[in-house]
């Protein structure tokens, strides 16, 4: 019999070949998943996130910093600051002046406050006088008193409704380079968060405006990174901690940091200059490394599905194999009936079996006539071939039940279940006639046999020794008593 290991020993060598086949798949498939993710990387912080931040600072350049420049165009208009030096007659000039600005310019609004009559102009006409007690006017005496050619600040416009408004507020001097007066335009702060929004969804990221101090000043209108609006500073954001670095607005240049919920961010900052503004680019991972992501999963279950077939290949060429070799140690090679080893283990528990329920057991030990004569006459492939034959006479002549082997050599044994000494008998001697009249062929040539059986019957207290032992008796008398015959035990 096989040894009884062979299954664990199967088990244990279909276990590693999956283990090898599953750790590279999954190692090839994540040395891959974790390149592409690095290039991917590197390419959002290197390449694709400041070009973005490129992009996004031209169209600010064309929405935001263009007004800047027509407030400084206006600020050096030669017409205005004429008008203002000749002493500021016709008003009609001057509105009719920055009605032409407002329509030709696409701007929201412009307007001109003058120094000496404090006189506030727009192009729907003379809009008020400024007083420095005015809360609404505190811009103009704040900007005639800084060294800063300009600023920037959001404010309400009275000449529309007070709709919150940005404002770009330009000093006029005059020829002599004396204050003359404040010109500029404004935009509407909602026409510039609609911008940031049209940025933020062209462009899928978080764009937001800070000042020099980290406030934000503008951004979309569903908020910045992670939800900064209009107001609020970048420190009160937990997650900007890391790249802040005790400074209120990160360095120029690509940032790389985690949220509070562990996604991966990365964010690009720009000072841009005509505003003294910073610009903050956020881009959150997840969604970049979502396709990789998908084709990691779906490698790994491609990988699963080819590691499942091969294993289950590898275990039906295991179980063949084994089967094969379960084969070989259990039949005769020759004649393909159980050998010895195998008929021991059967005979064993037949007879265990025929004691317990007190059931007849017969043995039949069969021997061909004369086979070595045979051998030495036509050899030994003509030996084996009517081997193979006679073989073939034993498995048609017996029943399922019973139990056959070649013994060795010549010799073939045969337990009968259930049989008396009558059918014994009948099984026998169907035996030897079919051996004595079949033709055994070997290369055409016709070759003629017969055989002797010797038949023993169970007895009680009998072992498998003592049962064969009297058939071999049996076997011997049927030779002595001039062969092709059956004799039973005395």
């Amino acid at each position: 019999m096989p040894s009884r290991s062979a299954p664990s020993s199967q088990r244990s060598l279909v276990a590693a070949l999956l283990m090898l086949l599953a750790c590279g798949f999954l190692a090839t498939s994540l040395l891959s998943y974790f390149s592409s993710r690095s290039a991917i990387r590197d390419g959002i912080i290197n390449t694709e996130l400041p070009l973005t931040s490129d992009t996004v600072y031209s169209e600010i350049q064309k929405d935001l910093i263009r007004p800047v420049l027509i407030a400084s165009m206006m600020a050096q208009d030669t017409f205005l600051r004429d008008w203002v030096l000749a002493g500021e007659q016709d008003a009609q000039r001057m509105t009719r002046y920055l009605g032409e600005v407002t329509g030709k310019q696409g701007i929201f609004t412009s307007f001109f406050v003058s120094e000496h009559t404090l006189t506030y102009y727009q192009a729907k006409g003379v809009l008020k006088q400024v007083q420095p007690q005015a809360w609404r006017d505190a811009w103009y005496f704040r900007l005639r008193d800084q060294a800063a050619p300009y600023e920037i600040n959001v404010d309400l416009d009275m000449a529309n409704q007070d709709n919150l408004t940005v404002f770009i507020n330009y000093k006029v001097h005059d020829y002599q380079d004396r204050f003359i007066g404040a010109a500029g335009v404004g935009l509407s702060v909602s026409t510039v968060v609609r911008m940031i929004d049209q940025y933020q969804h062209r462009y899928q990221r978080s764009v937001v405006f800070v000042d020099a101090q980290g406030k934000v000043l503008m951004t979309g209108s569903g908020g910045g990174p992670q939800g900064l609006r209009v107001g609020q500073s970048l420190v009160d954001s937990p997650d900007l901690g890391g790249v802040l670095a005790r400074q209120p607005v990160p360095g120029e240049g690509s940032h790389e940091y985690r949220d509070l919920e562990g996604h991966s961010h990365f964010l690009n900052v720009r000072h841009l200059p005509e505003l003294d503004w910073y610009l903050l680019v956020d881009k959150r991972e997840t969604g970049a490394l979502d396709r990789i992501r998908h084709s990691l999963y779906l490698n790994l279950a491609i990988c699963a599905m080819i590691t499942l077939v091969v294993v289950a290949l590898m275990h039906a060429m295991v179980r063949r194999h084994q089967a094969s070799t379960e084969a070989l140690a259990t039949l005769d090679s020759l004649t393909g009936l159980p050998n010895r080893r195998s008929f021991d283990l059967l005979a064993a528990q037949a007879l265990r079996e025929a004691q317990r329920d007190n059931s007849p057991l017969v043995a039949l030990l069969i021997d061909l006539d004369h086979f070595k004569a045979l051998n030495d006459t036509y050899g030994h492939l003509a030996g084996d071939e009517v081997l193979r034959q006679f073989a073939n006479v034993l498995q048609g002549s017996i029943r399922q039940s019973d139990i056959l082997c070649r013994w060795g050599g010549e010799e073939f044994i045969v337990l009968l279940r259930e049989a008396d000494a009558r059918q014994a008998n009948e099984a026998a001697e169907k035996i030897r006639r079919r051996a004595e009249q079949l033709t055994f062929s070997y290369e055409d040539q016709p070759l003629r046999l017969t055989t002797s059986i010797g038949v023993s019957h169970l007895q009680p207290g009998d072992t498998l020794h003592t049962l064969l032992t009297r058939a071999d008796g049996a076997l011997y008398r049927a030779k002595q008593a001039g062969r092709n015959r059956v004799c039973s035990e005395t």
